[in-house]
C-alpha cells in the first residue's frame, strides 16, 4: 500500500538510476582516491618529474617520513599510491582507534619478515599526532635500526606532535593545499572516469559552478568531490537525462564555506601573524582580509583585541599615543557588544591601528634595559630618590638632596636618576614622537648646560 508517496524500495530504485556503478554508495571522494603518481592531483613540489619523493617513491627506496599538510591534500591518498608502488609489505593504522598492543603486533610481524624472509615492513600510521608519547616511543628503536619504515600523517606541525628522537630520523614532507586549478582537474576526472565516477551520466556542469566549488573547497579535494557529488545525485535530469549543475546547484552543494583554520595550532598562529605584520605594514585592506578569515572561521574577539592592544603599544607606540586608548576602548566595547556587530568595532580598530605612523622605540627600550638589568651589576637607587615618608628614614639621610622639579622654573631640575645612565628611549621622527625627539634633546641642552655652570673639582 503506498498512501503518502512511493515505497522505501521505490525510492532507492529511483536514486539507483542515477549511478550505473554498483560501488556508487561508496563515497566518490573514496572512489576517486588516485592509484598512480599520474593521478594525483597536486604537491609538484614534491611530486614533479626530478622531485626527490618522486624519485624515492619510484625507486622504491623509502625511508621513514612525515607527511604534514591540511586535510584533503592529499597525505592518505599518497600513502595509498605507496602501497601500490611498494614492493615492501604495508600495513596501516588509524592512531585514533590503534592502540599499543596492535603497535607491537605489527612490530613483530616486521622482525619475523626481515629476519626469515628478508622482506621490508612500511607503516603507515594515519592522524600520528593522536599517539601520545608512550605509543610514540614504541616505534623508536624498530624504525631506528629500520625493522619498521614509518609513514605518518598529520595535520598538526611535526616540530610540537611528534616526539624529537621520532622526528629526527623520519624526514617531513609538507603537503599545500590544491590550487583551484587543480581542484578544477580533480572535478573534471570525476566527471570523466566511467569506473568510479558520473562518466556514465550525463552532467552539464557550468563553468560558473565549477568555479564556485572550487572555491569553496579552499585547497580540499576531499570536499570539492563531497560537493560535486551531493550536487550531481540530488538534482534530477531533466526531460534530455542530461543533470543541470548550474551555480545554484553548486551554492546548495557546498552550503557555508568552511576556513580550514585550527584553534591553537600552525594555521591560527600563522593567520594571526599575518594579521599582526598587515597591521604593522600599513596595509588596511590585507589587515582586513585577515580579521574577516578569523572572525569567520570562528575566531574569539578577545584573542583578536588582544594582538591589536600588544601592537598598538609594540608597533605604533608614541607616534600615536592614541592608538592604545583606542584599544583599550574596542576591548570594552566589543565585551558590551558582542558579534556580530562587534567585528565592526574591529574593523575600525584594525584600519586605524594599519594607517597609524609607526614607532617601536618603546619595545627596543624594555628589550635593551632588561638585557642591561639580566647583564650587569644591578643599580641601587640614589640616596635623593630614596622613600623618606617612613619613620627612620631621614636618619638614614633617605631623599637627602633630592629637588623638587615643579620648584623650577622650566618645572625640570637637571638631577642624577640613575648613575649607569643607558640611552634606551630613541624616539622617531614620526607622528606624536617626532614631538617626544624635540623634547629629548631639549632635556639633553638643559643637561649640558647645567654641567657646564658647575664648577670642576680641584
Amino acid at each position: 500500500m503506498d498512501l503518502f508517496g512511493p515505497s522505501i524500495s521505490e525510492e532507492k530504485e529511483t536514486t539507483r538510476s542515477h549511478i550505473s556503478n554498483p560501488d556508487a554508495f561508496v563515497p566518490l571522494a573514496s572512489r576517486m582516491r588516485p592509484r598512480t603518481l599520474e593521478e594525483f592531483a597536486g604537491q609538484r613540489h614534491l611530486l614533479g618529474e626530478g622531485k626527490l619523493l618522486r624519485r624515492t617513491i619510484l625507486a622504491d627506496r623509502l625511508t621513514s617520513l612525515v607527511l604534514y599538510g591540511p586535510p584533503g591534500s592529499g597525505k592518505t591518498t599518497l600513502a595509498s599510491v605507496i602501497s601500490n608502488l611498494t614492493g615492501a609489505r604495508f600495513k596501516s593504522l588509524n592512531a585514533v582507534t590503534a592502540n599499543v598492543q596492535e603497535l607491537r603486533k605489527i612490530i613483530d610481524e616486521a622482525r619475523f619478515f626481515q629476519t626469515e624472509k628478508s622482506a621490508r615492513t612500511i607503516l603507515f600510521i594515519d592522524e600520528i599526532h593522536r599517539f601520545n608519547k608512550a605509543q610514540q616511543d614504541v616505534l623508536m628503536p624498530d624504525v631506528e635500526d629500520g625493522t619498521l619504515i614509518l609513514i605518518g600523517s598529520t595535520t598538526h606541525n611535526p616540530s610540537f606532535s611528534i616526539n624529537g628522537p621520532l622526528l629526527s630520523r623520519s624526514t617531513i614532507f609538507e603537503l599545500v593545499p590544491l590550487t583551484e586549478a587543480e581542484l578544477a582537474q580533480v572535478v573534471e576526472q570525476a566527471l570523466r572516469d566511467q569506473e568510479r565516477g558520473f562518466g556514465n551520466l550525463k552532467v552539464n556542469l557550468e563553468q560558473a559552478a565549477l568555479e564556485h566549488l572550487t572555491k569553496s573547497a579552499c585547497g580540499d579535494a576531499r570536499r570539492v568531490l563531497n560537493a560535486l557529488e551531493v550536487g550531481v545525485l540530488t538534482t534530477p535530469p531533466d526531460p534530455d537525462g542530461v543533470i543541470q549543475f548550474n551555480k545554484l546547484v553548486a551554492e546548495e552543494s557546498c552550503q557555508r564555506k568552511i576556513v580550514y583554520y585550527d584553534r591553537d595550532e600552525d594555521y591560527h598562529y600563522d593567520t594571526a601573524s599575518a594579521f599582526i605584520k598587515s597591521m604593522r605594514g600599513s596595509d588596511p585592506d590585507a589587515a582586513v582580509y585577515w580579521l574577516a578569515k578569523m572572525l569567520y572561521a570562528g575566531e574569539d574577539p578577545r584573542f583578536i583585541i588582544r594582538r591589536i592592544l600588544i601592537l598598538a603599544s609594540e608597533d605604533i607606540g608614541n607616534a600615536d599615543p592614541q592608538a592604545l586608548i583606542l584599544a583599550s576602548a574596542g576591548f570594552q566595547a566589543i565585551e558590551m557588544v558582542g558579534l556580530p556587530e562587534a567585528r565592526i568595532i574591529l574593523s575600525q580598530l584594525v584600519t586605524y591601528m594599519a594607517l597609524a605612523p609607526k614607532s617601536n622605540a618603546s619595545y627596543v627600550a624594555i628589550q635593551e634595559a632588561t638585557e642591561d638589568v639580566k647583564k650587569d651589576t644591578v643599580e641601587e637607587v640614589p640616596n635623593p630618590l630614596r622613600d623618606k615618608s617612613y619613620e627612620g628614614a631621614k636618619r638614614m639621610g633617605h631623599g637627602e638632596g633630592y629637588q623638587y622639579v615643579h620648584g623650577a622654573k622650566e618645572h625640570y631640575v637637571p638631577q642624577e636618576y640613575v648613575k649607569r645612565k643607558g640611552s634606551y628611549y630613541r624616539p622617531t621622527a614620526f607622528g606624536y614622537e617626532k614631538i617626544q625627539q624635540n623634547r629629548l634633546a631639549e632635556l639633553r641642552r638643559l643637561d649640558r648646560k647645567a654641567k657646564s655652570k658647575t664648577p670642576r673639582a680641584k
